[in-house]
């Protein structure tokens, strides 16, 4: 049986995570109880298997006992992204259905504007203190008895696409049940590959509300390990935790890697990173330069996934593979991938096209059968709208996301190579390129940078730009101008609101 039970039985002393910040260690037991008392409250207000709970806050220690509260109780639990707007988080918790809602003291403001828009959410709580309409989550939970409920079903995740390229969607998981202590075949694979065990330290630097960061946080628990959980992301700060707790394993995305690697040399260099065993990263496509850098700074110990919040596929690649395969995610593990062009023809090698999965985990979008349908060819395979390519060996490259494709002048133009190169510059903190409007080519290209030095931004600082992006790529895919931005709107789990950015652009010009 995979479960935290197991391990507060055996050990309920050892440390199950820890708070970064504060070095505030959760025992296993504490975890337990804390899960126990929680999942009681849950049945005592007449919630049974398969009903929604919905959870917004920061990384707390709280946070991964009502996550095992849900799932002891066969709960649906929902972990809402903290950088929505209020109109998002209300259609979150209104279209999930959920009955009860827990936040945290630090966004009481945006519970109070949701207080009288989710009215199934009958049953409203606030970790670290109370505002009007809520009721205190530790005063609430302290009274239960510690002891399990009865044993049921596994509850699961049902979590929400980022929302960078459109309103969030739901993502319905398998409906297969998994009886309790048992999880889905293709997490069993993961905890296989990343040698997931009682011996791992796994350093999380990421909100728990992302899909990876709660899923391998409570995979490290399920197997007896001790995770480390950073409230927020600071590149020093995560060197020094790698040393301070041994940390065996973690997971990071791009643009961690980049501000780590743009750290002063005798900062980088200041840290014993030899524990470190396995670094993955997910979440959005890495530059090349910048892996290589990382690559020769680590060593061999970083693995890259490819994956979705809906769990149709998994792509996988070792440092040795990828030094073979340069810019590639790796192979398909789960199902067999097709790439196809507009009319589900398949493309052969190096032709890009859209990226489907034959035999994949099934899933749906929650309550929008029109976009499940769109994700789906005439024969069944799924796609997450992304586009790429195959060697002749089957190691797959992302080109960029369809939704972010520039067509000007009918030619299609990946945004993300003009962003990987001009990542790398010196003087570039943070980079987007988009389309915008253009009255003769219909879209052109157009980077906003936030640059490391804001005072810095102006004609001088555009024109290196543009001609550093010259000398890498062909003039096309470069961008025909560049804004400046002191901050771009990125999630803290590496991505990018590119719809933010061009709407503005795409709303001025119809205004005008």
């Amino acid at each position: 049986m995979l479960h935290p039970r197991v391990h507060a039985q055996k050990a309920p002393g050892k440390p199950a995570y820890i708070m970064a910040k504060t070095g505030e260690v959760v025992t296993y037991g504490e975890l337990e109880q804390g899960a126990n008392r929680c999942s009681r409250f849950f049945r005592d207000i007449g919630l049974q298997p398969n009903d929604h709970i919905a959870i917004m806050m920061e990384n707390n220690k709280e946070y991964l006992q009502v996550v095992f509260a849900a799932q002891v109780a066969g709960l649906f639990y929902t972990t809402i992204s903290t950088h929505l707007k209020t109109a998002e988080i209300e259609y979150i918790i209104n279209d999930c259905q959920a009955r009860v809602f827990i936040t945290s003291r630090k966004y009481e403001n945006l519970a109070g504007e949701l207080l009288d828009k989710i009215p199934d959410a009958e049953h409203r709580l606030m970790i670290g203190g109370v505002t009007q309409g809520y009721r205190s989550y530790e005063e609430t939970v302290a009274p239960y008895p510690a002891e399990p409920i009865p044993e049921c079903n596994e509850g699961k995740d049902m979590l929400y696409s980022s929302g960078t390229t459109g309103r969030p969607k739901g993502i319905v998981p398998t409906r297969e049940a998994f009886p309790f202590g048992a999880v889905h075949p293709a997490a069993q694979g993961m905890i296989a590959l990343y040698q997931l065990n009682e011996q791992t330290v796994y350093l999380s630097p990421a909100p728990l509300y992302h899909a990876a960061p709660l899923r391998y946080c409570t995979w490290t628990l399920r197997t007896g390990g001790t995770v480390i959980i950073m409230e927020k992301f600071d590149p020093e700060e995560a060197l020094a935790l790698i040393e301070k707790y041994k940390v065996t394993t973690s997971q990071w995305v791009p643009t961690m890697f980049i501000r780590m690697l743009k750290l002063p040399e005798e900062v980088r260099k200041k840290y014993d990173l030899s524990s470190l065993g396995i670094a993955i990263h997910a979440a959005a496509p890495c530059p090349i330069e910048v892996k290589d850098q990382m690559i020769e700074w680590w060593g061999p110990v970083i693995f890259e996934y490819y994956a979705g919040t809906e769990g149709n596929g998994f792509f996988a690649i070792s440092s040795e593979e990828w030094l073979r395969h340069k810019g590639s995610v790796g192979r398909c593990f789960i199902g067999q991938v097709r790439i196809c062009d507009e009319n589900e023809n398949i493309l052969p090698p190096y032709e890009p096209g859209t990226i489907y999965i034959e035999g994949g985990v099934p899933f749906e979008y929650h309550n929008d059968p029109d976009k499940t349908a769109e994700s789906r060819t005439s024969q069944g395979w799924n796609t997450l709208g992304d586009i790429g390519y195959v060697d002749e060996e089957g190691y797959v490259y992302l080109t960029d996301r369809k939704a972010n494709m520039i067509i000007s002048g009918g030619v299609n133009i990946y945004p993300q190579e003009a962003e990987n190169v001009l990542t790398m510059y010196p003087k570039v903190a943070d980079v987007a390129v988009i389309g915008v409007p253009n009255e003769d080519f219909g879209e052109e290209v157009k980077a906003i940078v936030q640059p490391v030095d804001m005072s810095e931004a102006g004609p001088e600082l555009a024109r290196e730009l543009m001609e550093y992006c010259h000398q890498h790529l062909s003039k096309i895919k470069c961008p025909k101008g560049v804004d400046f931005n002191p901050q771009l709107p990125r999630t803290p789990t590496g991505k990018l609101f590119k719809r933010l950015l061009k709407e503005s652009y795409w709303n001025k010009a119809q205004a005008n």
